[in-house]
């Protein structure tokens, strides 16, 4: 590796304490749209940038305001890059970041415009290439944020904001607290709650979709929350030949996103 503006290195004894907080604490992106992103929004949360010295014309303006703000840089070879990220997916990018606090639901809902807003209410998703792909999807049609639930799991990962392709800094992440308080709340702020199933639901371009709607999605495997889904004001489809029993939930939320777009 090539050391380029890099702050010597501390005995392993005499390092940051502890370890595991500062770990959480940072998360590593890799991909040249994901770390654009972050670069683009907020700058102040890159800790260290790794790079194929390929990259380094891609990447000039980053590499600049890392000098200026003494933010350590790596030109670092391709097998390298891959062992940082564990994925040999990184195109030639990796930074570690700070991670970004998800929102309480009171102080999202108090920020929030008036007039159409859609948001995802992900109920046990897990997997982080669907995760990233959800991202995705949601910052192309303008979701206004994740809504985790209280004891959730989920967390972005750098696999996630990989395949979210940027769209991890587009949405906004928003941490609920008890259901039914949460259900109150985005009752009050105007939102309708419509819960995702794959048979008996109305058809989803056939429904009547609220401008201020929140899709609630179920895990790949087990579904959704039954109390939850219970809950919901509306219970929506997407109709297709039977071949196969259902989209993946990513492609769903695609697919449902559009359709509420399209009623704007």
């Amino acid at each position: 590796m090539r050391d380029t503006a890099w702050p010597p290195a501390q005995p392993e004894e005499h390092a940051a304490h502890p370890a595991r907080a500062r770990r959480d604490a940072e998360l590593r992106v890799y991909g040249l749209n994901a770390v654009h992103a972050v670069f683009a929004r907020r700058p102040q949360a890159i800790r260290k940038l790794y790079l194929a010295e390929a990259r380094i014309p891609a990447v000039q303006p980053l590499l600049k305001w890392c000098v200026a703000n003494r933010v350590g840089y790596r030109v670092v070879d391709e097998e390298d890059l891959g062992r940082l990220a564990s994925s040999t997916h990184h195109e030639g990018v990796i930074a570690d970041v700070m991670r970004e606090e998800p929102l309480s639901l009171s102080a999202w809902l108090r920020d929030l415009p008036a007039g159409p807003q859609c948001a995802l209410w992900l109920d046990g998703v897990g997997n982080p290439h669907n995760f990233g792909a959800i991202l995705r999807s949601a910052a192309h049609f303008g979701v206004s944020a994740i809504l985790l639930p209280k004891h959730s799991p989920l967390a972005l990962s750098g696999a996630a904001a990989r395949v979210a392709e940027g769209g991890a800094e587009a949405v906004p992440m928003v941490r609920l607290g008890r259901q039914d308080n949460a259900i109150a709340q985005l009752r009050s702020a105007g939102f309708a709650l419509a819960a995702t199933v794959v048979q008996g639901g109305k058809d989803v371009f056939d429904a009547t979709l609220q401008q201020r709607l929140v899709f609630v999605l179920g895990s790949e495997g087990e579904g959704m929350d039954r109390e939850l889904a219970a809950a919901c004001d509306v219970r929506v489809s997407i109709p297709g030949t039977g071949a196969v029993e259902s989209l993946n939930v990513a492609a769903a939320t695609a697919v449902l996103l559009a359709a509420w777009r399209s009623r704007l």
